[in-house]
């Protein structure tokens, strides 16, 4: 854990939650069960899937909530809340439930992400954190997905810091662009925190401060021989920035036996240049020297540069990943789908709307994921009511929760709960997984995704499924206006 975690963040909320909770406590709806979930409508980008990520920052957030003196003054200058009920927050601490997709999982619209089961109160006072940190990094892990996918197999580095909204922004960014498949990150503090391997060699500002452009790439390669990166473009990439490399090369590496060494281009025509580059340095004798390029990449331009036979070994990646420019916000929100009865059964809660795509599912929920057997291969997922279980020994009919007469019959599948409990009565009894490992299991689920489902335009849909029990169930709440 380090400091950044560790900060209470209690205040971070929007103030609806404070008020609302000051109306719940006077209501008597202080230990009223309240079920959230919290899901997304639509895939940034037009594309088939998202990443689900932040989940490690929610539990830090969860563990260290509280209110502190000072907070329970600035509430009580407001004056709107009830003194019981600042008096409730001074011993504040999460005592409900929470279950969660692990992150780097591919997720699908609609699906709950993250389900919460606990007091009114707590459960709506945690929205706001919630939401911006799943939003916020599902969102880069999303985008470097697809950056990452476009390189084909080549090292895609995040590059952005110095253009994210704010310092989280870049330190959690470069965490998220490292579990959607960066290779590493320009930020070092990143790498501190995190373990995201920081990288970079030289700006332009390296080569200017010498008296030549050949003195700049001489001095470099003296002092990192093993990480001999040279940007070439400064002055006239092909006339004076590979030739003063190759010479620097020539000069410093080849008596010490190092034949490892590269360059980068951070302008010009990427396709052209890395050509002629490739040309020049093999006819050098620099075969295994590589040619990293950067300047206002993404996914759209990568794929394009492959496509016209640049030369690229490698891709710095900076605005356009760290605040997913195309599309910069996820969309995620927290919405009630139930309420414990004094009974203990779950009273279902839906939200109604003329735009279809709000309509919400309501319960309490599993969420499955179905695998063909014979290939793993990801064939739908499947929402059901909590007490569900599915028998992946035996037949199951499923069908699309907007058109009905889309039903299908799977057999041959295997099943797998996907929400897995992180909190159980406020205790944390979830181990959180490395950053590596989250980066290695995010790669495996998404090889079960089929190449139409991770297509960048029109991709196949993937169906969210659901029971017929909870099918039912939604269809009575709509016939009936919202009425259990």
């Amino acid at each position: 854990m380090n400091v950044r975690n560790s900060q209470n963040l209690s205040m971070l909320c929007d103030f609806y939650e404070l008020t609302m909770g000051n109306g719940f406590f006077r209501q008597g709806y202080r230990d009223r069960i309240a079920y959230f979930d919290l899901f997304f409508r639509q895939v940034p980008d037009g594309g088939g899937f998202a990443i689900a990520a932040g989940l490690e920052q929610v539990v830090e957030y969860i563990r260290n909530l509280r209110f502190e003196p000072e907070d329970i003054a600035y509430l009580r200058g407001r004056g709107l809340f009830d003194e019981g009920f600042l008096e409730y927050l001074r011993h504040f601490r999460f005592s409900g439930d929470i279950w969660a997709v692990p992150e780097g999982t591919p997720v699908f619209p609609r699906e709950p992400l993250i389900t919460v089961r606990a007091p009114a109160i707590q459960a709506q006072l945690i929205e706001t954190y919630l939401l911006l940190a799943v939003n916020h990094q599902s969102l880069i892990a999303t985008k470097a997905s697809r950056i990452v996918r476009a390189a084909r197999g080549r090292p895609v580095m995040e590059f952005g810091s110095r253009r994210a909204q704010g310092p989280d922004g870049a330190i959690l960014g470069a965490r998220a662009a490292y579990i959607g498949g960066c290779s590493g990150t320009a930020c070092t503090l990143s790498d501190q925190c995190y373990g995201v391997k920081a990288l970079g060699t030289m700006a332009h500002s390296w080569v200017q401060m010498f008296d030549s452009e050949y003195e700049a790439f001489l001095a470099y390669c003296r002092m990192y021989p093993d990480n001999a990166v040279l940007l070439v473009d400064t002055y006239n990439t092909l006339q004076s920035g590979i030739p003063n490399a190759i010479r620097a090369f020539n000069q410093v590496l080849r008596p010490l036996g190092i034949r490892r060494c590269g360059i980068r281009l951070d302008s010009g025509d990427m396709a052209y240049l890395t050509c002629k580059a490739r040309e020049m340095l093999d006819a050098a004798g620099w075969t295994e020297c590589t040619i990293t390029c950067s300047n206002s990449l993404d996914e759209y331009i990568i794929q394009d540069l492959l496509l016209q036979g640049a030369r690229i070994d490698a891709f710095g990646v900076g605005e356009r990943l760290i605040t997913a420019r195309s599309e910069p916000v996820f969309g995620g929100v927290y919405k009630l789908v139930g309420v414990e009865r004094p009974d203990g059964s779950v009273a279902p809660k839906i939200k109604i709307s003329e735009n279809v795509s709000k309509i919400t599912i309501p319960h309490f929920k599993k969420l499955y994921r179905f695998y063909r057997r014979e290939t793993g291969k990801a064939l739908a997922d499947y929402l059901c009511l909590r007490d569900e279980a599915v028998d992946d020994t035996q037949p199951l009919e499923i069908f699309d929760p907007e058109a009905t007469w889309k039903r299908k019959t799977l057999t041959g599948y295997a099943a797998r709960e996907l929400l897995v409990p992180v909190f159980q009565g406020g205790e944390l009894v979830y181990s959180l997984p490395s950053l590596e490992e989250i980066r290695a299991y995010c790669a495996r689920e998404l090889d079960t995704l089929w190449e139409e489902v991770r297509r960048f335009d029109n991709p196949h849909t993937y169906y969210v499924d659901l029971s017929q029990k909870l099918w039912d169930i939604r269809y009575d709440l709509l016939k009936n206006g919202g009425r259990d």
